[in-house]
């Protein structure tokens, strides 16, 4: 520990120049971020409600990564800096082929399915909801997606992720069969 004035300065440029470093690193990739839905959750309490908010927000960088993260405050802003903060920490990389996605897939989570089909270069992004921002974040631009079950922002947010973390490409099925990509494909 710093015993003097001099040793308490240094001590705080060392955490200064630490908190400077964890910045650069998060921030070398750029992350774009959507907020995809806010809700008010109200709290019955002997003096009446307590209202706070949660929000369920996407960041990706547009090249294969991708993450969504959920936050709780008493005030929105708030809601959202700590959803964020969170969907950075959850950062994945998804399989892209092109413009779209290696083959078709269906995503589950909870009551929520989210197929997703790849579609031919120039057909856009053919996506509702809460799916949309998912695949723009993550560098889609051509597929077609049904949301199947429930419409509950942060199930389809979460259906969606599924189904791009188990996205396989040829080549990591060759690789696991021990034959080469031309064989399977």
């Amino acid at each position: 520990m710093p015993t003097s004035k001099m040793d308490i300065n240094i001590y705080k440029n060392q955490k200064k120049e630490v908190r400077n470093n964890k910045m650069e690193d998060e921030n070398q990739v750029e992350l774009k971020e959507k907020v995809v839905s806010i809700g008010r959750v109200a709290k019955v309490v002997k003096g009446g409600r307590t209202f706070r908010f949660s929000a369920v927000v996407v960041v990706g960088d547009g090249a294969g990564h991708i993450g969504v993260g959920n936050g709780k405050s008493s005030e929105v802003p708030d809601a959202i800096k700590k959803a964020i903060e969170d969907a950075k920490k959850h950062l994945i990389e998804v399989p892209i082929v092109g413009t779209t996605i290696p083959h078709e897939y269906v995503g589950k989570f909870g009551s929520a399915s989210v197929l997703l089909k790849p579609a031919p270069e120039g057909s856009g992004l053919i996506a509702g909801g809460s799916v949309r921002p998912v695949l723009e974040l993550a560098g889609y631009r051509d597929i077609k997606t049904k949301v199947i079950g429930t419409n509950n922002p942060r199930n389809v947010v979460s259906a969606t992720l599924n189904a791009l973390q188990n996205m396989k490409v040829v080549e990591e099925v060759a690789k696991k069969r021990g034959k080469s990509a031309s064989e399977i494909a």
